[in-house]
């Protein structure tokens, strides 16, 4: 079988695969890598190819240059495609298929942020599963600046993440915080000078590549169902999936590997 190559339908949004981790970077930088139509529509076709390699263990998302993450959506392209209620509708759904492509992701996803993230820029972070920062990065979401609705998944993620009153003293002011803040308010997991972010990533990149793909995909999956009103918690599915982990041949490697004082070395099987 043919292994799989990526290649992103748009200049806009680079893409490439490094060792076990697939790069996604937003390449908007004369717009401070604000998002277009067909950035957002690029993640999801990126992602349904991950989804089914078993080399990827890792979604990296990142933003060009030193200056953005990502900026917000594109409003020079707002007249075209939110002044009517049909195009409205047609953005919408093009955001939340994007966001929720992330969101529903079954491996490990992880936000590189640098300089502003702001609006979806936060979304796009927040959507994720980890979130690291330089120092120099600024986070705000402005919509109530500019008289958006924001979509319940995007405010069901951010109150998940944060907290309801963190979340709207952020949502109501629309103020700008740094992010030593946005670490203390759980928005971001680490922080670090700007020229110790690569290395911070590699930590990262490292340990997925390292640890039990199946003990990852389950932790992530079960995180979702503790996430979900207790009505629709799936509790059948949670058992499954330790099971799942405990009848692998990694389950087997890593007690091996344990006995014999060695690093394991898992297949995901």
């Amino acid at each position: 079988m043919a292994e799989l190559t990526y290649e992103s339908p748009t200049e806009r949004v680079l893409t490439w695969l490094e060792a076990s981790t697939l790069h996604i970077r937003f390449n908007n930088p004369a717009r401070h890598n604000a998002l277009s139509v067909d950035m957002w529509e690029a993640v999801p076709a990126l992602l349904r190819l991950a989804e089914t390699d078993e080399r990827v263990r890792l979604v990296v998302f990142s933003g060009a240059g030193e200056k953005a993450f990502v900026s917000g959506a594109d409003i020079s392209q707002f007249e075209d495609m939110r002044a009517a209620q049909e195009a409205v509708t047609r953005y919408e759904q093009m955001a939340e298929t994007a966001l929720m492509s992330i969101l529903n992701f079954s491996k490990p996803t992880l936000s590189c942020i640098r300089g502003y993230c702001i609006g979806g820029g936060v979304n796009v972070a927040i959507s994720c599963d980890i979130r690291i920062a330089a120092s120099d990065s600024v986070f705000a979401i402005p919509a109530a600046r500019l008289g958006l609705g924001y979509r319940y998944s995007a405010m069901k993620n951010l109150v998940d993440l944060i907290g309801p009153g963190a979340a709207k003293d952020l949502f109501f002011t629309a103020r700008k915080i740094d992010a030593a803040e946005a670490h203390a308010l759980g928005l971001v997991s680490r922080v670090c000078a700007p020229e110790h972010l690569p290395a911070l990533l590699e930590d990262y990149a490292a340990a997925m590549a390292a640890n039990a793909p199946l003990t990852i995909r389950a932790a992530k999956a079960i995180t979702a169902e503790i996430l979900k009103p207790s009505t629709e918690l799936d509790l059948a599915l949670c058992q499954q999936l330790i099971r799942g982990c405990f009848d692998s041949a990694d389950y087997a490697e890593g007690r091996k590997a344990f006995m014999e004082k060695r690093k394991p070395v898992f297949t995901g099987k």
